[in-house]
């Protein structure tokens, strides 16, 4: 195992300290180990470092190689937003479809079975979850990565899942604070602003991240929204008034702080990530997430530097970054000893169990299970940057399996519905739609499936705002692969 470099000095070790970077490929290059030798002490998982549990195991063993108490994070919300299982589509629901069984025991073990997961592969830290409160049903980016838009719902679950997943020896995040639920923009595309009062933002936004605190939460992810009712001037990331006086003061939370990644454009196309990150550990964060999209040296380097020279120049109070730092040690030393003592359990398959409770049914008297392999016509949005487009989702595999000979297309505008009934010819349509009500074209071709033909099964994998209709509508509040194999399994009668 390396050592600090003798030649890093304190401030230089402090400022990598602080960082949470990514890296590309299946196996940690050279400067990450380096690095881990010079004082960093977390780094990302993406989906570009996952290929098999087992190689994230050997590699996450690389990481540990150099320093034991490495916090290794990775953003496994489970449901529409995995890293772990990237390529096939997830084992677990996500939020929403636990939301809508709304069972806190079940979201509780299934918490625990994903931290089961990922501490099986070396996996200790992980960015969730979404305490978010989806009050907005445009919200182009929370949807069913939250547990409803109902206030206590969402805080009992909330917490459940963080007791859930720590028990199982990975420290929860949860995020993002103070909610970004509200939104009809995406940070990662532009800078989303919250008008509400306190009131409204006290006993709706911040009840969840209350009952995980409650809960003990190791950390907390900071949004990048503005919300002018707490600070007109700076998002929540780089808010003193939030982050010290409102997270530190008013609720009394002394975890870690995390930021959302800093090189989503509410940051990076207004502050810059350098600059961002030093008002960021000046306002109250203690950990800087980047590496969804820059994962090179270059990018720790800038980062370690900007923040360096942040403390000479008097921006940044050295003991403002130590006191960041040695929070970040702080919590790797808890997941050493959170490994050690987690809740044991055999694994299980609690995740389909969780999916098929969750599902929601409207019949008419026209729908009888499929016998024959039907024509899946996937009606498909443009997928936001927290879910990816590489993960893939739908009924069409799984019904396959139960029904072989079952063919699909994938479709994204409003040439859908005489595409898809010229190629379904005297089949059953299926049409797959992911929150219908945010996307004209796609109720619209909906519409016209329907009228032309009437024994069309519908199935939302999304947020389920728009009326059910249809001889067979099928709500799975999620879009993950157990989500796809629930609804399968009630179109086939299985």
């Amino acid at each position: 195992m390396t050592t600090i470099a003798s030649g890093t000095d304190t401030l230089t070790r402090d400022a990598l300290t602080v960082l949470q970077p990514g890296f590309p490929g299946t196996t940690a290059p050279d400067w990450i180990l380096r690095r881990l030798g010079e004082g960093l002490a977390s780094v990302g998982l993406f989906g570009r470092n996952i290929a098999t549990p087992e190689q994230v195991a050997a590699l996450t063993a690389q990481l540990r190689a150099e320093r034991e108490d490495v916090l290794v994070a990775i953003d496994e919300e489970g449901g529409d937003v995995t890293r772990l299982e990237v390529r096939t589509g997830s084992s677990f629901p996500g939020n929403h479809a636990l939301g809508a069984v709304d069972d806190t025991d079940l979201t509780r073990e299934v918490a625990h079975e994903l931290g089961r997961r990922l501490a099986a592969c070396g996996v200790n830290f992980n960015w969730a979850p979404s305490a978010d409160i989806n009050s907005n049903p445009a919200n182009p980016v929370i949807g069913v990565r939250s547990f409803g838009a109902d206030t206590d719902l969402t805080a009992r679950h909330t917490a459940a899942y963080v007791s859930g997943l720590q028990a199982a020896g990975v420290a929860a995040c949860t995020k993002h604070f103070p909610g970004h639920g509200d939104t009809a923009i995406d940070s990662h595309e532009a800078m989303p602003r919250i008008e509400v009062g306190l009131d409204v933002l006290s006993e709706r936004d911040l009840a969840p991240f209350r009952a995980a605190i409650a809960a003990g939460s190791r950390a907390i992810m900071t949004a990048h929204i503005l919300v002018p009712a707490l600070d007109p001037t700076r998002p929540a990331t780089l808010s003193r008034p939030i982050l010290r006086d409102l997270l530190r003061g008013e609720l009394g939370y002394d975890g870690l702080i995390v930021t959302d990644g800093m090189e989503m454009r509410a940051i990076a196309s207004t502050y810059g990530i350098e600059r961002g990150s030093v008002l960021a550990l000046a306002a109250g964060a203690d950990a800087i997430c980047v590496g969804g999209g820059l994962n090179d040296e270059g990018t720790v380097r800038r980062l370690r530097d900007a923040l360096v020279t942040a403390v000479r120049t008097g921006e940044l109070p050295e003991e403002r970054l130590a006191e960041a730092a040695e929070r970040v040690r702080a919590l790797g030393r808890w997941t050493r000893t959170a490994a050690a003592t987690a809740d044991d359990r055999a694994p299980s398959d609690i995740g389909l169990v969780a999916a098929r409770r969750a599902v929601r049914l409207t019949k008419t008297d026209a729908h009888t299970p499929l016998t024959e392999p039907p024509y899946v016509a996937a009606l498909s949005p443009e997928a936001n940057i927290a879910v990816g487009d590489e993960t893939p989702w739908g009924v069409a595999a799984e019904l396959a399996e139960l029904l072989p000979g079952t063919e699909t297309a994938t479709y994204t505008d409003e040439s859908a519905a005489q595409a898809a009934l010229d190629s379904a010819g005297p089949r059953r349509i299926v049409a797959v739609v992911r929150d219908e009500h945010r996307h004209e074209w796609m109720a619209k071709t909906v519409d016209t499936l329907l009228r032309e033909r009437p024994d069309t099964i519908v199935v939302e994998m999304g947020v389920p705002q728009s009326p059910p209709r249809g001889a067979l509508h099928i709500a799975t509040h999620g879009a993950a692969r157990v989500c796809g194999r629930a609804a399968a399994e009630v179109i086939a009668g299985r």
